[in-house]
């Protein structure tokens, strides 16, 4: 009996870790999006610079 309790275990710990590597990539791809993404000026014009 205590094989199929650590058997469940392990698996149960392996489910919770591969949903947080995933969780985590998720994450870290919307971040970069989101950096990249560049501010358009509220007129649409090129902001003048000196």
């Amino acid at each position: 009996m205590t094989k199929n309790i650590k058997g469940k275990a392990a698996l149960g710990a392996a489910a919770i870790g591969s949903a947080a590597i995933a969780a985590a990539l998720l994450y870290a791809s919307k971040r970069k999006e989101k950096k990249a993404e560049t501010p358009v000026p509220p007129s649409g014009e090129n902001p003048e610079t000196d």
